[in-house]
């Protein structure tokens, strides 16, 4: 899942004891600096739970391109299943987990559409190889063979041998705006501590709650 990754978020705490917090955003920024030190790999990657059109969920791991006080934002094709769920209902859950920490973040909340502006800024960041599969591929239809798959690719290449890659009109983000959050940290003998974040809507104050592991 690795690709050009660009984050933005706000000052993390230095608190020692993250029940005491009393902002989930700051918090997870903390946790996230932390995680890019300790992960091997992707610390950014997330399970991105939907919706389909049955009521069944549905659930992949996804990238985390960047998040800052309005949300937590991926990018994608708007035709691929998780692209027609959300557009059908636009709410979404996101899981974080840190195996290296030992440590969990649960978010629930609405989604939007990024603008195109966000969306073509962050194509332009990414491998040209990587921008040229965001062509070639007709994400989740049937494929009848890798060999087709890498002749897609290698026309799209030469199509684009040389300028840049615009775009693919199919291709866009999408923020998850968080009305909860839960921080789950493992402990000896699951003695786990767990705070949750809830909010009713963007924008209000947060109350905070400690759970029972």
């Amino acid at each position: 899942m690795s690709d050009t990754t660009f984050i933005k978020h706000p000052t993390a705490l230095t608190s020692g004891d993250f029940t005491e917090a009393g902002e989930p955003f700051a918090l997870f920024g903390e946790w996230f600096a932390e995680a890019v030190k300790s992960e091997p790999n992707d610390p950014t990657a997330m399970s991105l739970a939907t919706v389909d059109e049955s009521g069944l969920p549905d659930v992949r791991m996804v990238l985390m391109k960047g998040y800052d006080a309005g949300g937590f934002v991926f990018y994608s094709h708007i035709a691929s299943p998780k692209g027609r769920e959300l557009a059908a209902n636009p709410k979404a859950a996101l899981l974080f987990h840190w195996k290296s920490l030992r440590r969990q973040v649960r978010i629930r909340g609405n989604v939007s559409p990024v603008t195109e502006a966000e969306a073509d800024a962050y194509f332009a960041t990414r491998p040209k190889q990587a921008q040229i599969g965001a062509w070639a591929s007709k994400q989740s239809q049937p494929l009848e063979s890798r060999f087709a798959f890498e002749q897609a690719i290698a026309k799209v290449a030469a199509k684009h041998l040389i300028g840049e890659v615009p775009r693919p009109p199919g291709w866009s983000g999408w923020r998850i705006a968080p009305l909860r959050f839960e921080f789950w940290h493992d402990r000896p003998f699951r003695l786990h501590d767990r705070i949750e974040f809830r909010r009713d809507a963007a924008g209000q104050p947060w109350s905070k709650t400690r759970l029972y592991p």
